[in-house]
């Protein structure tokens, strides 16, 4: 896949599962205010994509909120296994507050296997945290904190989620995929 294939694919998976599922009640007015950064890798190794994420950590830090508000690093080869994925995560949180921007920027985490601990590989609540590719969301603390003011309910969102999941079920989520999108 292309770089610009591997951003409509997780473009879609923004609009039709993540806003159309209402799974992040504030994704939807940075994606229509057009501050979402997507960034597609295509380091070699992880010490490549560690280097992508420093640049976007400084990047994202620098730049206007009001222009970009959060940027989305999509790698499409590396770290296809979950278990791999995750245990990156901890250079991940390391390499935060290397760049002294912890309380600035948190890192959350998506994987096509996603896995929370203790669920079964077949939890529909795992589909929350599934992207097509593993994809790390840069987030702006402060941007967290003023969603969470306007919408005081954010304790409910991971259990509405699972419940409009286990809803949804399997043959829910792979109908959302079944048709291709308009453009």
């Amino acid at each position: 896949m292309d770089d610009q294939a591997v951003v409509a694919a997780t473009r879609r998976w923004i609009e039709q599962a993540v806003i159309g599922l209402d799974l992040c009640p504030f994704t939807q007015a940075v994606h229509v205010k057009n501050q979402v950064r997507y960034v597609v890798s295509r380091a070699p190794h992880l010490d490549g994509l560690l280097e992508d994420l420093d640049r976007e950590l400084d990047f994202l830090a620098a730049a206007d909120p009001e222009e970009i508000d959060t940027t989305l690093l999509i790698h499409p080869a590396l770290l296809p296994d979950f278990a791999d994925f995750n245990d990156f995560m901890q250079v991940v949180e390391a390499a935060v507050g290397e760049h002294g921007l912890e309380g600035v920027i948190q890192i959350a985490s998506f994987h096509p296997a996603f896995r929370f601990e203790g669920a079964e590989p077949d939890d529909m609540g795992n589909f929350t945290n599934r992207a097509p590719f593993p994809t790390l969301h840069l987030l702006r603390e402060a941007s967290i904190e003023r969603a969470i003011a306007a919408f005081p309910e954010t304790a409910t969102i991971c259990e509405r989620n699972i419940e409009t999941l286990q809803a949804l079920g399997p043959a829910g989520w792979a109908a959302l995929w079944a048709t291709q999108p308009e453009r």
